[in-house]
């Protein structure tokens, strides 16, 4: 994480790096968001559709369950559709790991001790080997092996960490090391010290999330908590917050959560106080517009949006662009933490939404530019002269 005051900084965790697809996960890659689908994969044009909704949201890495013979036949479809990889979700059935590699699935979320022989697993990984993809091993707590329930008596973190790495070691004796490891649960406290603890015991690239959540605002508040926790500790490569709602809110919500911590940044960041009797306009209609009309902004830009003068100024100064309530229906609009101009209530969402596309088209511009100056630069002088 790049910071200017030493009290932002988080130290990563130092992992491993893969590839799922096109995607580095672990080592000093940026740490990706994930969701999954929930349409019927044998539906491929649902399916498709799903996961566009969730690349407009953002999305890195999409994860799709591949139960059936049709769904993993639908996966090819799937696959050269899309623009991000995908993962097929696979469970006990190695044949469908077999055929999702060949599908051209970047990655495939299989728990090889449940794949069956030592034959089968040593099929699987030749397949992921053949075909360049990843495994995620997923542990779940509500899915642990009979063995392992019976030493520890319930789900606690050794036994999450002890499923992980009796899975990974089927992998390793295969001398397949192109995975990750997951190892989520509902309880927030038995998550995170399941994490913390195989962050310590492997090098592995970890995928976090807080399965099974809840909606989308306990299941938010759930994956804030527990995932915000991991990351501040450095803990944490690939991320899927599991909400009981449509897979691009998970992105969303991901995104907000490394927002937050300022460990990516992607999009409209808008700071907005909670809003009170002094308040020039009506902040919370304001910031439900403003948040609507900018959901398509890729560029990342920060938005002040304060209702009076207490702390209006002094958050503005942070932010790109800010806004800060005024009397009689005229409000001031900062830009770059200084006074600019006012603003009219009618007028005041169309004008905001004006200038953050102003200064995201800049930006565009400006990372263009050094996109094709950074390709002139891989040119080889000679062929530069040349032309």
């Amino acid at each position: 994480m790049s910071s200017y005051r030493p009290y932002q900084h988080i130290e990563r965790r130092k992992s491993r790096q893969i590839m799922v697809g096109k995607v580095p996960v672990g080592g000093d890659a940026p740490i990706t968001v994930q969701t999954m689908t929930n349409t019927p994969t044998e539906d491929a044009e649902a399916t498709i559709a799903q996961i566009r909704r969730a690349e407009l949201a953002g999305v890195d890495i999409v994860r799709v369950s591949c139960p059936t013979e049709e769904a993993t036949a639908a996966l090819a479809e799937i696959v050269r559709e899309v623009n991000v990889p995908i993962v097929a979700d696979i469970h006990f059935h190695y044949r469908r790991a077999i055929e999702a590699a060949k599908a051209g699935a970047a990655c495939l979320r299989i728990n090889p001790g449940n794949i069956g022989s030592a034959e089968r697993v040593k099929e699987v990984v030749k397949a992921a080997r053949d075909y360049g993809c990843s495994i995620r091993i997923g542990v779940n707590a509500g899915s642990l092996e009979k063995h392992l329930l019976e030493k520890y008596g319930e789900p606690n973190p050794e036994a999450l960490v002890e499923s992980a790495l009796w899975h990974a070691d089927h992998l390793l004796q295969n001398d397949f090391h192109e995975f990750k490891i997951s190892v989520k649960a509902s309880d927030v406290f038995l998550a995170v010290a399941a994490y913390q603890q195989l962050a310590d015991a492997c090098d592995h690239p970890l995928h976090i999330g807080i399965t099974e959540a809840g909606g989308r605002r306990t299941g938010t508040v759930k994956s804030s908590i527990g995932l915000g926790n991991l990351l501040w500790a450095g803990v944490g490569d690939t991320l899927r917050v599991s909400l009981s709602a449509e897979p691009e809110e998970e992105v969303h919500v991901g995104w907000d959560i490394l927002k937050s911590l300022g460990i990516r940044h992607r999009g409209v960041k808008i700071i907005s106080c909670p809003s009170c009797a002094r308040q020039g306009f009506n902040v919370i209609k304001t910031v439900e517009a403003l948040e609507e009309r900018l959901a398509h902004i890729e560029q990342p830009i920060t938005l002040s949006i304060i209702g009076c003068v207490v702390n209006g100024p002094g958050e503005a100064l942070m932010t790109d662009i800010g806004l800060t309530g005024g009397g009689a229906g005229t409000h001031m609009v900062y830009s770059a933490g200084k006074t600019s101009h006012t603003t009219r209530s009618d007028e005041m969402v169309d004008h905001i939404v004006g200038l953050v596309e102003q200064r995201a088209a800049l930006l565009k511009a400006q990372k263009d530019a050094e996109k094709a100056a950074e390709a002139v630069g891989d040119i080889p002088l000679a062929v530069q002269a040349a032309e």
